[in-house]
């Protein structure tokens, strides 16, 4: 395992050397943290563990940096499954003067590489969803989410993104046995992404999917600073409505979008998931050499 995952290692980077992709490194710890109500964060006494290297490689990108990569730990709390470690080791690469297809067929071009497998079938997320569902993402009324995430086992009283991220995870992740790019995505959940300019509803985010696996979410970054300071503060909002723990704002980094992030797409890419795949095994612990053991707490004295 250890050999494939420095063969896997060595194979990206000499992927990114034939295209003049710029490999560099950001901090792990911050003292600010991103607020995504579907994130949380490890937090030390003075310095957020990062859940993804996001917020300084783009602002690497405002230096001038131009096209990026790194191979990097990121980490988050509570996710701990078959496909879930809290410490885990993901590929995040930007793009200047990328639209979001051209990236879309880079990573495509590299997961061939790297799995063999087929080119990606592509497919809009309101049109999977119409697939799957007989629903209309969208527009229709919250009360049909409800009923049919009763019928799959979520009873519960929450917002329509819950509803709409609990079918898609349920009945709709686990059949994308080919490779699958999900474009589109509502502008509810567009994260870091922009809106799409002929549709202000949909955001132009993307997701890659093999074997029923999400290995790797995507963005044409948004590069409004007034816009990205109102997600944040309205992630902020939800995160005190759900009695969340609440994080600073990374002031820094708005800054560097007041200075002008360059048109741009970024992706980024659970190595560890990857290395499942290549490997055909069915735990992220058989492709750790140190996971993190649930039995083992920390005493303090």
């Amino acid at each position: 395992m250890i050999r494939q995952r420095a063969i896997l290692y060595n194979n990206i980077r000499m992927f990114f050397a034939e295209r003049q992709v710029l490999e560099v490194e950001t901090p792990i710890l911050s003292g600010a943290c991103v607020p995504d109500v579907n994130i949380e964060p490890i937090y030390t006494d003075k310095y957020y563990l990062q859940t993804s290297p996001e917020l300084a490689m783009k602002r690497l990108l405002v230096a001038g940096s131009g096209a990026i990569f790194q191979i990097t730990k990121a980490f988050r709390d509570g996710e701990i499954g078959h496909w879930h470690n809290p410490e885990f080791s993901i590929l995040e690469w930007y793009r200047p003067g990328f639209k979001a297809a051209d990236l879309i067929n880079e990573i495509d071009e590299l997961l061939q590489l790297l799995l063999k497998t087929p080119a990606a079938e592509r497919i809009s997320y309101c049109t999977i969803f119409k697939q799957y569902t007989g629903l209309d993402a969208l527009h229709c009324p919250i009360a049909d989410l409800e009923q049919y995430c009763a019928k799959l086992g979520f009873k519960a009283k929450t917002e329509r993104d819950t509803y709409l991220q609990f079918i898609f995870s349920h009945q709709i992740e686990t059949q994308l046995n080919k490779p699958t790019v999900i474009t589109d995505f509502p502008a509810t959940q567009a994260a870091l992404a922009r809106k799409r300019t002929d549709n202000p509803e949909l955001a132009e985010r993307f997701e890659f999917y093999v074997q029923g696996i999400e290995l790797a979410n995507g963005f044409y970054e948004l590069t409004d600073p007034i816009e990205q300071r109102q997600r944040f503060e309205q992630d902020l909002a939800k995160r005190q409505k759900l009695n969340l723990a609440t994080h600073p704002i990374d002031e820094d980094f708005l800054a560097a979008l007041e200075v002008g992030l360059p048109e741009c797409s970024g992706v980024a890419l659970g190595l560890d998931r990857l290395l499942m795949l290549i490997m055909g095994v069915s735990d992220i612990k058989q492709v750790l050499s140190f996971p993190i053991n649930q039995t083992c707490q920390v005493s303090k004295t």
